[in-house]
């Protein structure tokens, strides 16, 4: 009931929807960079969708499953192979025992998630399996996935007459919710949004910024045009999010990520809606993209789409598996 690391990625972690309502302690919420597409990997086996999962960065993980079980595989296209034969991604599969799962190039975006049907069996902290890697605690050990460690499943699957290394499951998940997405990312105005004069709002919102190489969990560093603010005032450390702009003394921006701190001094002056926040932690440096204005509504109507698209997948997901799992057991 388990799986070995053969070969670990560069950074790979159990992690979960997060670690909610304890940034005034100053424990910061950690989990998933990318929670929907995550969500859709737990829908995919029938698992809950804040089931912790397995986060993979490139080049990632070489796996080794002891135990034969249902995974699914979403987010990035890393040309996952089992036993080196291509496998797809968005979809339920039955690997079998002494199976290798390999990742072996970029086809897109920049994070993989691994869920297995039922789940690992990891300790919680504070209400939650993600790993924060800041203070050593969540997940595996508080730290990333090395070679050698073993990460025991909650329930062992029955699966019968599966022949071969893998079964896939006779359906795919569409996991887009919004095809007009084209690298413009909707802001709400930050706190600190009339630092900025007209002219250097509209900077922002005209300005073609791309990410930084030094980005990671913690913030996404861009490179664009720089702004100033007109006023000289210090701002007081105030509470910051996943998505919030900050400016930097330098003019450029940084926006804050999975594993933000709960306090920054720098000026906000927006935040990426919660609707986009996937599709911008699967960019990576050199990607490029542009800032919009809305308004909450907007931000709002756009979150309940995401998500009533992925409890459909959900709804769906389980209904199958049912049907998939009376006929091969």
């Amino acid at each position: 009931m388990s799986l070995t690391i053969l070969k670990a990625g560069i950074l790979d972690t159990i992690q979960d929807l997060g670690r909610m309502g304890y940034q005034h302690l100053g424990i910061n919420p950690t989990g998933a960079m990318d929670k929907y597409a995550a969500s859709i990997s737990n829908a995919i086996v029938g698992n809950s969708l804040d089931e912790a999962v397995l986060e993979m960065h490139f080049p990632a993980a070489t796996i080794l499953f002891e135990t034969a079980t249902m995974i699914a595989i979403s987010g990035a296209n890393f040309s996952a192979t089992i036993n080196k034969e291509p496998i797809p991604i968005n979809t339920p599969l039955i690997v079998n025992k002494s199976t290798v799962l390999q990742f072996n190039s970029v086809q897109n975006n920049s994070i993989v998630y691994l869920a297995v049907k039922g789940g690992f069996k990891i300790d919680t902290w504070k209400n939650s399996c993600s790993t924060n890697l800041l203070a050593q605690v969540g997940g595996y050990n508080g730290r990333k996935l090395l070679k050698n460690d073993t990460l025991e499943f909650k329930t062992e699957p029955s699966f019968k007459n599966i022949s071969g290394d893998y079964k896939i499951a006779p359906w795919k998940v569409n996991e887009n919710w919004d095809a007009d997405f084209k690298n413009e990312l909707l802001v709400l105005p930050g706190n600190e949004w009339d630092w900025l004069s007209k002219e250097e709002q509209q900077k922002f919102l005209t300005g073609k910024f791309s990410i930084g190489t030094n980005s990671n969990r913690m913030g996404f560093q861009l490179k664009g045009p720089a702004l100033h603010s007109h006023t000289q005032s210090e701002l007081i450390s105030s509470a910051v999010c996943f998505g919030t702009i900050q400016l930097l003394p330098d003019g450029q921006l940084i926006i804050l990520m999975a594993d933000h701190q709960t306090t920054g001094g720098y000026p906000r002056i927006g935040n990426i809606i919660s609707a986009h926040l996937s599709a911008l932690t699967q960019m990576k440096s050199p990607d490029h993209l542009f800032f919009s204005l809305t308004d909450h509504s907007v931000a709002e109507n756009l979150f309940l789409k995401q998500q009533q698209h992925l409890k459909q997948l959900q709804i769906s997901c389980t209904l199958k598996l049912e049907n998939f799992m009376l006929e091969n057991n």
